[in-house]
């Protein structure tokens, strides 16, 4: 596995604040990987060491092979960085501020890939930038950072002021972007927002990894709850010898329990009977996590 970003030990102290301690990071090429926490968590200030914007107060550091303090203006041409707090005001449409972006890059950005992300994200290029909304000044932000199709995507909390609609089709985006081999790093601290999309996700508090979890294994050992409805009365015990399932209540026709792991023991008691309806319903990441490390 070839790493986009490697951490050893970064550690970032602010007087005696200490913003993050001891943080060991491998992140693969390829891959999306979500980087989660609550807001003060240490999540920006790892992500300004990467982008050598500050300095670590110790550790290691590699960015797509490169160490960040020697290798800036090398990294900056392949790397796509959407800050946190996006700050972009003055006069300038948006068609005019993003393609003097694009013209600073080695190999110029094509106006129609412009275009292309501004209809996909409904942004009026011909709108000037400092009369924006926190929305749509958003959409900029998140069309200078994916236009020129960079090999490391770094996002710091990407949907901040998109409504639903629009999250959802910047989610397609790193979508798109996973699947032609480019690597997201996304930031967020809604946990939620990174599940549709993530390979690998970390959580984060007060400065300290609290642990690595690949998505798809905790999902599919995490439990659900399952409401079957049958046809006709069902016995207590076909379900209650089922070794994976708890918190069994059976009313009459209607069985609910919580299921952990694999379903298919529950389905094959449920095959005995008339089947009328089937609700599953499966945790998100954020109650996985909490379930793993607390509140």
């Amino acid at each position: 596995m070839t790493a986009a970003i490697r951490t050893e030990g970064l550690t970032k102290n602010y007087g005696k604040h200490v913003a993050i301690t001891d943080l060991d990071l491998e992140v693969a090429e390829g891959e999306v990987f979500g980087f989660l926490g609550p807001n003060g968590a240490g999540k920006s200030t790892t992500i300004r060491i990467l982008l050598d914007l500050i300095r670590p107060t110790a550790g290691q550091v590699e960015v797509l092979g490169i160490d960040p303090r020697k290798g800036g203006a090398q990294l900056r041409e392949r790397i796509g960085y959407l800050p946190g707090e996006l700050a972009i005001e003055g006069r300038n449409t948006a068609r005019d501020l993003l393609g003097f972006l694009a013209d600073q890059r080695a190999t110029p950005v094509p106006a129609q890939r412009i275009i292309e992300l501004a209809e996909l994200l409904d942004l009026d290029l011909s709108k000037k930038v400092g009369a924006m909304s926190k929305g749509n000044k958003q959409k900029v932000g998140i069309i200078a950072a994916f236009m020129h199709r960079p090999d490391l995507l770094i996002l710091d909390e990407p949907t901040s002021g998109l409504d639903p609609l629009l999250q959802q089709r910047f989610l397609d985006l790193v979508t798109e972007a996973k699947n032609n081999g480019q690597t997201v790093f996304m930031s967020s601290h809604i946990l939620s927002e990174v599940q549709q999309t993530a390979d690998r996700a970390v959580i984060m508090r007060a400065g300290k990894l609290l642990g690595t979890e690949n998505v798809e294994d905790l999902r599919r050992r995490s439990p659900r709850s399952v409401e079957l409805v049958f046809g006709e009365d069902v016995f207590t015990d076909d379900f209650a010898r089922l070794p994976a399932v708890r918190d069994l209540s059976i009313d009459g026709k209607t069985v609910r329990c919580t299921t952990e792991g694999e379903v298919d023991a529950l389905f094959k008691v449920a095959a005995k009977y008339e089947l009328v309806s089937v609700l599953s319903t499966e945790p998100d990441l954020e109650q996985i996590f909490f379930g793993l490390y607390g509140r």
